[in-house]
């Protein structure tokens, strides 16, 4: 280590320029890192989030709740089974505005039973009162200009309620939730569907042995996984992102293996000088692996304070989600990266002969 600094030390403007590349490449995967989890929650946090554990769904319906169609007998019959563990749930887009505003804003209904487990959690506001044009939506849409009071206008039915609470974590697709009760979904049904009384899904809190256990004709169990995943389009976004992320750490390992191998190799009449003053190979080894830690370390330093800080100025209109957790996991990836990618160079050392290194052949 002593040996690791000391060059650093006398050497700043090299090392800081090796540095300032490993920060630029961990923010950029630190950031794409970011961007992915927090499309993915955008997309699937109202599944991911909810107090369901599984759900029924119709068969060959691909764990899609658009394609899927419960019946009320279904959903009778499944209540009867597992009393309070059971609540049918509706699933729904639409568009909505306000009255004075025409632009328009994508959202998602869900409606089920509002004294069942699905219930959100409150972040302002208060639940609407029974009998109501009052409802629950989740804060993207406090994000989007709409506050406690405002009403809203159902596009297709121009039914309005008025937003009393907001939730967060309940997007779908990415569009806000609103939540509706039954008698509240039947309002925003065009007339030829007014009196439709299926659903799209029969939401399950229950554990996997008890899932595993369930037999309804016509229906299959879904855990919250397998309807994340059918969203359409999540899977393509999800692998896109991961793809440029993998590609990320791979240019990462070429490029820091490059450039150690290069600085080895220019250092190698050093190496040899000091192999022949009595250096053990092993020791030389730990130098240049002490080195490339140091390095990496106060990059992954730097790179994290500077993702944090840009996502502390990005807008809340941006879906960006980066746990510490997830953040120490790919800051380690990052690391092993750069150590593995140093094998190269610590070949090069082993092989440096100390006699042609200071020219004792010529």
């Amino acid at each position: 280590m002593f040996l690791a600094w000391r060059e650093i030390k006398h050497t700043k403007l090299r090392y800081s320029l090796i540095a300032l590349i490993m920060i630029m490449i961990i923010w950029l995967v630190l950031f794409v890192t970011g961007l992915a989890n927090g499309l993915a929650s955008d997309n699937a946090s109202a599944i991911k989030e909810s107090a369901a554990s599984y759900f029924l769904i119709e068969k060959d319906s691909d764990n899609r709740f658009a394609r899927s169609t419960v019946t009320e007998k279904q959903v009778s019959d499944v209540e009867k089974d597992l009393g309070k563990k059971a609540t049918g749930l509706r699933v729904q887009m639409s568009t909505v505005s306000t009255k004075k505003d025409t632009n328009k804003t994508d959202v998602s209904y869900f409606s089920f039973d509002s004294t069942s487990f699905l219930k959100p959690e409150l972040t302002d506001g208060h639940f609407g009162k029974s009998g109501s044009n009052e409802v629950v939506a989740d804060q993207k849409l406090k994000n989007q200009g709409y506050s406690l009071g405002s009403t809203i206008k159902d596009a297709a039915t121009n039914q309005t309620f008025k937003i009393t609470g907001f939730t967060k974590k309940q997007t779908y697709s990415h569009t806000g939730v609103v939540f509706l009760t039954p008698v509240q979904w039947k309002e925003v049904q065009v007339p030829q569907k007014a009196t439709d009384n299926t659903y799209n899904a029969i939401a399950l809190d229950i554990t996997e042995d008890k899932a595993t256990t369930l037999n309804y004709s016509d229906l299959v169990t879904a855990s919250k996984n397998d309807i994340v995943t059918n969203i359409p389009g999540y899977s393509e976004e999800q692998g896109s992102l991961t793809m440029m992320i993998t590609f990320l750490y791979i240019i990462a390992a070429f490029v820091l293996t490059v450039f150690f191998y290069v600085i080895t190799i220019q250092k190698v009449d050093q190496f040899g000088m000091l192999k022949a003053i009595g250096a053990k190979t092993s020791y030389l080894a730990k130098s240049l692996l002490s080195q490339i830690a140091t390095l990496s370390v106060i990059s992954l330093l730097i790179g994290n304070l500077l993702t944090y800080g840009v996502a502390a100025l990005l807008p809340e209109s941006m879906p960006f989600n980066l746990t510490p957790i997830t953040a120490l996991a790919s800051s380690l990836l990052f690391l092993a990266v750069a150590l593995i990618g140093s094998l190269l160079s610590l070949y090069r050392v082993a092989k440096v002969d100390a006699i042609e290194a200071i020219g004792g052949n010529n």
